[in-house]
């Protein structure tokens, strides 16, 4: 059953028809994460590393927004557009997500919107 859609100032306006999060049956589904600040700067002309900061950055807000912390991920995916970048990107995550192993998935994609290098959604366990 669907119990909420989860709101923070500190996630990127909505630019679209959709919830950055929300709750159902216990787990937080968050939904792709692009770099755009919390104040709308799309940083996709950015370099590679600093999108994937936002990108995490990001995630954390939506994560903080539902009351939950990164240790309560089970499922990250990941889309990039240069799986060139792959190492650099496993490097960061490996970094960010500390000790927590949610199951992960990677797909390489032509393109992103924005023409952003990175895109990632999770779900969390609430």
């Amino acid at each position: 059953m669907f119990n909420d859609i989860v709101q923070n100032p500190s996630t990127s306006p909505v630019g679209g028809h959709y919830s950055p999060s929300c709750t159902v049956n216990g787990f937080v589904y968050i939904s792709g994460q692009l770099p755009v600040t919390a104040e709308g700067q799309v940083l996709a002309d950015q370099p590679f590393s600093v999108q994937v900061s936002q990108v995490l950055k990001n995630l954390d807000a939506c994560l903080s927004g539902a009351g939950v912390t990164r240790s309560r991920l089970v499922n990250v995916r990941v889309y990039i557009t240069d799986m060139a970048r792959w190492p650099e990107f496993n490097q960061a995550y490996s970094e960010w997500i500390g000790a927590a192993r949610p199951s992960r998935a990677v797909a390489g994609v032509a393109q992103l919107h924005y023409g952003a290098a990175i895109e990632v959604e999770a779900v969390a366990a609430a």
